[in-house]
């Protein structure tokens, strides 16, 4: 198979959208590439620095906290692309105050009051976690006399 037809189609990839490593990796395989020759594709745009996995990394971050999910869904979503545990704990590093933006998305969905009821406290508890922010973060968005065990 043509390296030049495997590197013009990475290259058409990126030019639409960023793309972790094994995320372009796997794209290329599906598009029924060698699997070797991708390999090499691959190695070269990352030493060329046209795929870079903590820039991409980090705009990720960015981009789904400021869409309100929290760190544990993030997590979740860059592991499932191959990134390794060190960079996906420095890319989380430099995302936003998690606690804060825990409590910004419950505002923004149930307003300002504070919950009075354990049903309505567990509901907003439940949300939040489907957002994907830690247990810590939902106690203290809800107020710090919250427990979830009750």
């Amino acid at each position: 198979m043509d390296p030049g037809a495997i590197r013009l189609a990475a290259i058409a990839l990126l030019a639409r959208r960023d793309f972790a490593t094994g995320e372009l990796r796997e794209k290329l395989r599906s598009q029924g590439y060698d699997t070797s020759v991708v390999e090499e594709t691959v190695a070269e745009l990352s030493e060329e620095g046209m795929l870079n996995d903590v820039r991409y990394a980090e705009h990720f971050v960015a981009y789904h906290a400021q869409r309100g999910h929290g760190p544990v869904r993030i997590k979740s979503d860059l592991k499932a692309m191959g990134l390794s545990g060190d960079l996906l704990e420095n890319a989380l590093a430099s995302g936003p105050d998690w606690s804060v933006l825990a409590r910004e998305v419950r505002i923004r969905r149930f307003g300002e009051e504070a919950p009075e009821t354990w049903a309505e406290k567990s509901r907003q508890a439940r949300f939040l976690q489907y957002r994907g922010f830690s247990t810590d973060h939902i106690r203290t968005a809800l107020g710090p006399d919250f427990n979830l065990d009750p």
